[in-house]
């Protein structure tokens, strides 16, 4: 006896034994117990996700002996004839091959002849868009107001190439693709069947890889039963897919939560041993942070309870700032992967990235570390001065020596006599001293002021001018960051550099804290925009009144482009 693909044998024959398209069923059942019997039909949807199954039910229901109902009995001579494609009054016409308007003339000329031997004749006409537009426009008529005894059932996986005036005369129903749930409950059930022994990770390969339809995850089952010799078993799948396996992705989720670039460089290697694509472990990769971040923020969107309860260990060591940024990382990676010399090289340095642009305490603002006297105390963090003993130096001063004390008791009466490297900070003190109060330094000072004066550049200048100084008490400092660049927290380093400068500035130990909102006041880029915007306002307000400028004007009917104005 001939061996009958899964996908043949296992084909629902009722709307009981249909996966994944309650909504059709429902309203065809509906429809078939009321009698509100449409004379045309259109199933969209992807490949092998029950168009061809629905229209062979349907007809079934029509023809069956037992009468018009949703559920046919399955045995009379209509219900087997029609699962055999041998029954006389259902015809399945594939438009692919029947595309012109004298296959549709033929068809619609038998179309007026009553059914030979069932109640209704069933026309269905697979892969519909694919009729020329003389063919549809013959068809219109007869598609309007069919004969009594006449159904019309279209199917299509491209509804958007189907004229308008087909799909006003259609009851259209759009078919979903299976979900990989659907898909693994349903591949379960007919291995059981069959006696086929399997491993429940390898059905979740097979679902992935059917990409939403039910036809190709019969198939791909019934290669991965010849691949393992009458069993399912994952690593076979894996081997028989080519794809990336959830223990590489996996291997390399743990080796980035420990911070092991060594041990995600390795992975990378075992990959390209196996010859393993890149392109589809990027891909994967990003789907699989998708689904972590799903995790920390809707739990219940992972259907899969074995993946939920999986992802779970790693929504908690990831904050979510960071899977942010790792999904947009390992995206444009798997863009610029053509780009790179080779595939393990643009791989390896997406992993690199992954590895070097982690934002501290997971994407957090952290209170920086106070820094360490070298030499002093035996490696112990140095006491914080307050900043009523800081005053700001002049200009940039060296570090002081080991043995120079604080700040602090540089004011003391009758202290010992400093190293000449602290003598700057003293300098700066008293020329502090006499310029204001001695309660000054208790004041917040412009900040913008003050970045000027600390010298910025680079991202640790774009960080300080989008922040608002909030105050400065004790050894702390407080800004606020605007919403819009909290990603400048994300750099590494960029907090820790403004601490040192701000260290550097007030000739002590500094605590920086930095706390993402909406300023009460402007920020210095904010200011400088607003005088960019004034400078550049008084400039066109210049050139429009000058008698030049306005002789042009109205000589030649010039007009002045304000965009292009560079304010001096």
């Amino acid at each position: 006896m001939s061996y009958q693909v899964l996908a043949r044998k296992w084909r629902p024959k009722s709307f009981d034994t249909l996966v994944g398209q309650e909504h059709v069923v429902r309203a065809l059942s509906h429809a078939l117990g009321t009698g509100r019997l449409h004379h045309a039909y259109l199933f969209t949807g992807t490949r092998g996700v029950g168009k061809t199954t629905i229209s062979r039910i349907l007809a079934k229901s029509l023809n069956c002996e037992t009468g018009i109902t949703a559920t046919p009995c399955g045995v009379c001579t209509a219900c087997t004839e029609i699962d055999a494609g041998r029954f006389v009054d259902y015809v399945e016409m594939d438009a692919a091959s029947n595309r012109g308007v004298d296959d549709m003339a033929a068809l619609l000329e038998k179309a007026a002849y009553a059914p030979a031997r069932g109640r209704y004749k069933v026309y269905m006409i697979d892969e519909v868009h694919m009729l020329t537009g003389h063919a549809f426009n013959a068809m219109l008529k007869t598609l309007e107001e069919p004969p009594e005894h006449m159904k019309f059932i279209l199917a299509t996986t491209d509804p958007q190439k189907i004229p308008v005036t087909v799909l006003s005369r259609c009851l259209q129903f759009n078919l979903k693709q299976m979900p990989q749930t659907h898909i693994i409950e349903h591949l379960t059930r007919i291995l059981g069947e069959e006696g086929v022994s399997f491993e429940p990770g390898a059905l979740r390969h097979l679902a992935k890889g059917a990409n939403g339809s039910m036809r190709d995850a019969l198939s791909l089952l019934d290669q991965a039963i010849a691949h393992g010799a009458g069993k399912v078993e994952e690593e076979q799948v894996i081997d028989m897919l080519g794809t990336v396996g959830d223990d590489h992705l996996y291997a390399l989720l743990d080796a980035l939560a420990a911070q092991d670039i060594d041990a995600m460089l390795a992975a990378a290697e075992t990959m390209e041993a196996r010859a393993l694509s890149f392109d589809d472990a990027l891909q994967t990769l990003a789907s699989l942070l998708h689904r972590i971040a799903l995790v920390q923020f809707a739990p219940n969107a992972v259907s899969d309870s074995f993946e939920r309860e999986r992802l779970q260990v790693y929504a908690g060591q990831f904050h979510a700032e960071f899977l942010q940024l790792a999904y947009q990382i390992v995206v444009h990676g798997r863009e610029e992967l053509a780009l790179a010399p080779d595939e393990l090289t643009g791989f390896s340095m997406c992993l690199l990235r992954l590895h070097a642009f982690r934002p501290d305490s997971g994407g957090a603002a952290p209170s920086a570390t106070p820094p360490a006297a070298p030499g002093a105390g035996g490696g112990q963090a140095r006491k914080l001065p307050d900043f009523a003993a800081l005053k700001p130096a002049a200009a940039p001063a060296p570090a002081p020596a080991p043995a120079a004390p604080p700040p602090a008791r540089a004011a003391a009466p009758a202290p010992a006599p400093a190293p000449a490297a602290a003598a700057p900070v003293a300098s700066a003190a008293s020329a502090g001293a006499e310029a204001a109060p001695a309660g000054l330094p208790h004041e917040a000072p412009p900040w913008h002021e003050l970045i000027l004066a600390m010298q910025l550049g680079g991202l640790v200048r774009e960080l300080a001018q989008n922040c608002e100084l909030l105050s400065m008490q004790g050894n702390a400092v407080q800004l606020r960051l605007t919403p819009t660049h909290k990603h400048l927290l994300a750099m590494p380093g960029t907090q820790a550099k403004l601490q040192e400068a701000l260290a550097r500035h007030y000739q002590g130990a500094v605590r920086l804290n930095i706390e993402i909102g909406d300023p009460a006041a402007q920020t210095p880029a904010q200011r400088s925009a607003e005088a960019q915007r004034q400078r550049h306002g008084e400039a066109v307000a210049a050139l429009e009144s000058d008698p030049f400028v306005q002789e042009l004007i109205e000589r030649f009917d010039a007009t002045l482009v304000e965009s292009s104005v560079k304010p001096l």
